[in-house]
């Protein structure tokens, strides 16, 4: 006998939460929970903070490959730094694009980068150095 499927199920996926451990970085230690829009300015924090590939714990879809910008000319750098920080973000998807970069060269050897990040729970503005 030749079983037969009478009705498909079609399961939708679950939105996650995005509560998550919050760290106080300024005290060097954890308080509590947090959610919303300070959970995505640590999920930011710690992705623009954790190099890519150098750590076995983290996936390799987790962090940043601005290491790579190292000696590389500054308007290279430029561009370079925007398509890895876009990359490294968009990754959590409750990040939907960066965009607005602004750059300055503050001293030599190090790029200023300034943008803003769209999330689902609104803009966060970001700013963070790179050695070059």
């Amino acid at each position: 006998m030749i079983p037969q499927m009478t009705e498909y199920k079609f399961t939708q996926l679950a939105e996650q939460p995005t509560r998550t451990y919050c760290v106080d970085f300024a005290k060097g230690r954890c308080a509590g929970y947090t959610d919303g829009i300070a959970a995505i300015k640590q999920a930011i924090f710690l992705v623009l903070n954790t190099p890519r590939f150098r750590h076995l714990i983290f996936s390799w879809n987790y962090g940043h490959e601005l290491y790579e910008i190292f000696g590389k000319d500054i308007e290279l750098a430029k561009c370079e730094a925007k398509r890895l920080i876009t990359e490294a973000l968009t990754q959590d998807e409750r990040i939907r694009s960066a965009d607005g970069f602004v750059f300055s060269v503050p001293e030599k050897g190090v790029l200023s980068v300034s943008f803003t990040v769209n999330t689902i729970f609104g803009e966060l503005e970001q700013s963070m150095e790179v050695r070059t």
